[in-house]
């Protein structure tokens, strides 16, 4: 091999990533001595990771210092927002709980947001209104601290149900 074609694999390598560089050398720009690089298996990253870790511990650090279940009790039969809210929170994780558990784990389906495409849509437009309703039935007893504790909230749940599916 020559230098000035060592040069160029070079200067392809780094400019190109390695995809870029299989299909050209597919196409035969690459030497005859140049073999296809060997495409390497990644692993899946692991379902309990440290960002995961971080929101579920900081869910359960909120719910107990802020006495959440406490204050969702004594709020709720006083507000409609929080009825409203439950109920459009009880609607997504139902649709969440489908999509997870019966579509994915026991009929098989990869992707069912192709098979079904409406599922997905209506799941985020019903928790976004679900946190805009209790972030109205709750502002009265957290202030502007509400809408930090309910993304804690939120974020410790969606990492533990992305360990389920």
């Amino acid at each position: 091999m020559d230098a000035a074609r060592a040069r160029e694999q070079l200067r392809r390598r780094y400019l190109f990533s390695p995809d870029a560089e299989a299909s050209l050398a597919g196409r035969g720009c690459a030497g005859p001595g140049a073999s296809a690089p060997v495409e390497k298996k990644q692993k899946p990253l692991p379902r309990l990771n440290v960002h995961s870790g971080f929101w579920i511990l900081a869910s359960i650090v909120v719910t107990y210092y802020v006495d959440f279940f406490k204050t969702i009790r004594e709020n709720f039969h006083t507000s409609s927002w929080f009825l409203s809210g439950g109920a459009l929170l009880l609607v997504s994780v139902s649709i969440a709980f489908y999509c997870i558990l019966y579509l994915e784990w026991y009929r098989g389906i990869e992707d069912y947001d192709v098979k079904y495409p409406a599922l997905i849509p209506i799941t985020t437009a019903a928790f976004i209104v679900a946190g805009i309703c209790f972030n109205i039935a709750l502002w009265p007893v957290w202030s502007f601290f509400t809408p930090l504790l309910l993304f804690t909230q939120f974020m410790g749940l969606v990492m533990f149900i992305s360990l389920l599916g």
